[in-house]
């Protein structure tokens, strides 16, 4: 794949490597590359890889202008010593499957990273490759300024992925009160000399927003040119966030493989919860490169405006915003789904800006009755409510002894509610996050005493379950704050460039 241009025209045309150092086409549109499928990974062989084998062949064929030696090191440097799991994202069977029916369920557990959440697998690899780009034409002494906007995860491990990386500054914004106590303290307390952390008036869509017209600022780019910086991103909007979750579908198969679930080919289904979209889109791109998926199941929770976009092919952000126990979902504008719909309308990039101008003007867009039947056709889904998903916890826990966080719980209920997918020999549900993140809905839903600190919460959870805290987030009680900064929308981007001029 080593050519990638914008969702939205074929403009520029760059390599993958400048694609992630740009983060964002100049257009606005999302990095693509129509090389995607070309080259199939044999399943048949997973059984016998690693982690880090399976990461190496999937980088090397998303990335094919990175060499082997380079993909080689970016692997061993973000996944060795870093997860708590040898198998990086581990696999584990449920007792009971959520529907009841004879397809067995298993939950892939992808917070055993550094900051436990899944964003952790994307972002300890992204600083790693982002450092092999070099520079661009006439960019010889420039800095990169990672901005990000995030809906709880994202912050964290961006930061704990590029905190005091060489050449690199990193400025996260966060929805002010609309993220769990547990992890505004990950991003206020973080350490190193080139991070900035800012809490936004404001919920997360304006602050993704802010974040792009941020990226379109060419008086800003000028003026941060002047001082040898450099913008990029470390949302999934960046094709190197997006890549390295791919490996993990892979590895979950082949995990089934050496456990006698499954046999070579037959196809697994996945539930995903997802806000933005680039969790499940990662799925997509699995499935593109040769994994038999027999469908992706989408789990939103309240703010469900992609499930409403998949039963009827209307994407519709003008509605209430609501606040829920699953904060890094609640999101009404999915970015990732722009790279989706480029790509099940066979690469039509004048409709796919049509409708992001629909969307930027009017607050919504219909696809094509065609392009609608196609994504129909790999995608389904439906959400959890509140109470549903205090149930799911409680259900989970009590049929098989398993702990999960509201997010994981909005996709064990889909699960519960959907049928299998016709010809699927697994179900495997991805869990985004440790429940440790948000203990004080995990402990109301199993019908806990809830204590009003996060912390002493962790330890009533931990004696009720027989489980452990991660020790990075038991300890955050003990660490001093940092960032206490709080903007408004049209102040972010002044904060951006004195971020800027601190390193």
């Amino acid at each position: 794949m080593g050519t990638y241009h914008s969702t939205r025209s074929r403009t520029l045309a760059c390599s993958s490597k400048d694609a992630i150092r740009r983060g964002l086409a100049p257009d606005g549109g999302l990095f693509v590359s129509d090389e995607l499928g070309e080259k199939k990974l044999d399943v048949a062989g997973l059984a016998d890889l690693s982690y880090h084998q399976i990461a190496r062949t999937v980088l090397g064929l998303l990335l094919d202008d990175y060499t082997d030696a380079e993909v080689a090191a970016c692997v061993d440097e973000a996944y060795t010593g870093t997860f708590a799991s040898p198998e990086v994202t581990p696999l584990v069977g449920l007792d009971h499957a959520p529907d009841g029916g004879a397809v067995p369920t298993f939950v892939l557990e992808l917070f055993h990273g550094p900051t436990s959440a899944f964003k952790d697998v994307a972002l300890q690899m992204l600083p790693r490759l982002m450092a092999r780009t070099g520079t661009a034409e006439g960019e010889a002494a420039q800095k990169i300024m990672i901005v990000t906007a995030t809906s709880g995860d994202t912050g964290k491990a961006a930061l704990a992925g590029f905190a005091d990386a060489p050449g690199t500054g990193i400025t996260v914004f966060y929805p002010e009160g609309k993220v769990s106590r547990v992890q505004e303290l990950q991003m206020s307390t973080q350490e190193g000399g080139n991070v900035a952390v800012c809490g936004v008036r404001g919920n997360f869509d304006d602050a993704q927003s802010a974040v792009k017209r941020i990226f379109g600022d060419r008086e800003l780019a000028k003026r941060l040119a002047e001082r040898g910086v450099v913008l990029s991103s470390a949302n999934s909007i960046n094709v190197g966030r997006l890549v390295p979750q791919v490996v993990y579908y892979f590895a979950a198969y082949a995990q089934l493989l050496r456990s006698g679930a499954i046999q070579p080919g037959d196809a697994v289904e996945f539930c995903v919860p997802t806000g933005n979209f680039g969790d499940i889109l990662a799925g997509y791109y699995a499935q593109r490169l040769g994994l038999p998926v027999a469908r992706l199941d989408v789990a939103s929770d309240r703010n469900n405006v992609l499930i409403d976009f998949l039963k009827t092919g209307a994407y519709d952000r003008r509605r209430e915003f609501f606040t829920t126990t699953s904060p890094s979902m609640d999101i009404l504008i999915s970015s990732n789904l722009e790279r989706m719909l480029y790509y099940v309308s066979g690469g039509d990039e004048a409709l796919v800006a049509s409708l992001m101008t629909d969307l930027s003007n009017e607050g919504c867009y219909q696809v094509p009755e065609e392009l609608h039947r196609g994504i129909r056709a790999l995608f389904d889904g439906g959400w959890a409510s509140e109470e549903q998903v205090a149930s799911a916890i409680k259900h989970c826990w009590d049929e098989n002894g398993y702990v999960i966080d509201p997010h994981t719980a909005c996709g064990f209920h889909v699960l519960e509610e959907l049928p299998a997918a016709e010809g699927a020999r697994a179900r495997v549900l991805l869990s985004t996050a440790s429940p440790y993140k948000f203990p004080r809905a995990v402990a109301g839903a199993l019908d806990l005493d809830v204590p009003a600190d996060d912390f002493a919460c962790m330890d009533v959870l931990a004696r009720a379950t027989g489980t452990v805290p991660p020790r990075q987030l038991a300890e955050l009680s003990e660490k001093p704050v940092r960032f206490a900064d709080v903007e408004d929308i049209d102040q972010l981007g002044a904060y951006v460039e004195q971020a800027a001029a601190r390193l």
